[in-house]
């Protein structure tokens, strides 16, 4: 019980760090936001990194930096399309559409030898039926945000693989602290050069910031490594998919979003389909648990 509890908190945390990010970009562009964010994020995970310092697998620091360069930059197109999507789309549809990527995850796991059941295609069709509730009109056009949000959760899902794989090579968390930062970095590259990063902005929006870096990645990474310790994993998978809930619940009661019946029915459908997926998802939860258990 208090596994499950460490990760549903993790959930929240993450679904309402939605609302942050929408929050922060009244008062910074999406690459400025998401530099800073990630960097925060890396410096968030050091006082766990010195925790399990002498309990991790470390691997060797070319394999950490390979694994962390290209991690980073997969999750830094995944983070700018989720990120600049926000602009168009509200924040309760960017977090049903990005957990869209837990229906992807095994769909190219196919393509890496891995085993999927018939829960996987019977999820994903429902999930699909309740992406276009959400986000396909009657006039059968989506808008750019949510086309942003769906693009970005094949991202999500080629970065979740990623970790998957070197995971195994390398310390997790240390890897999680190297890609944050080469995100941090090629986000303030981008910002640099297109938008206008100002010392005002970031101190105007600290609040979000400190919560999208320092909670949510920082909090939620740590519940997340606690939790999936102890708990089932069949359960650590539909407690995490929970995010996309609070996520919705934030953008209702924080930004006053609106979803109107025919989105309500894709978001639960989606829901519905995460869940089905997940119930056999024995191959990549089983790795994570191996993961976890060589950090102790």
């Amino acid at each position: 019980m208090q596994s499950n509890l460490m990760l549903l908190l993790a959930a929240a945390i993450w679904g309402m760090g939605f609302v942050a990010q929408r929050l922060g970009m009244d008062h910074m562009g999406p690459y400025t936001f998401n530099g800073l964010r990630f960097l925060l994020g890396a410096l968030s995970l050091l006082p766990l990194i010195l925790w399990l310092r002498t309990r991790q697998q470390t691997g060797t620091s070319r394999e950490l930096l390979k694994g962390g360069l290209i991690a980073g930059g997969v999750l830094f197109a995944a983070a700018s399309l989720q990120q600049v999507g926000l602009l168009y789309t509200t924040a309760a549809k960017a977090g049903f559409i990005t957990g869209f990527y837990i229906i992807i995850v095994p769909l190219l796991g196919l393509a890496l030898r891995h085993k999927t059941g018939l829960n996987t295609w019977i999820g994903g069709a429902v999930a699909l039926a309740g992406l276009y509730l959400l986000s396909v009109t009657e006039d059968f056009t989506m808008n750019l945000g949510d086309l942003l949000q769906v693009v970005g959760a094949l991202f999500w899902a080629i970065h979740l693989l990623l970790l998957d794989h070197y995971s195994s090579r390398v310390a997790p968390i240390r890897l999680a602290a190297v890609q944050f930062v080469v995100c941090g970095l090629l986000s303030l590259a981008v910002a640099f050069t297109i938008e206008v990063p100002s010392m005002a902005g970031a101190v105007a929006g600290w609040q979000a910031l400190l919560y999208a870096g320092l909670v949510s990645v920082g909090v939620g990474y740590t519940l997340q490594v606690l939790g999936q310790r102890e708990a089932h994993p069949a359960h650590a998978a539909i407690i995490l998919s929970l995010e996309t809930v609070f996520a919705a619940i934030g953008g209702v009661l924080l930004l006053g979003e609106h979803l109107d019946s025919r989105a309500m029915a894709g978001c639960s459908l989606m829901l519905a389909g995460m869940l089905i997926s997940q119930v056999h998802l024995r191959w990549w939860w089983k790795s994570r648990r191996d993961r976890v258990a060589n950090a102790k």
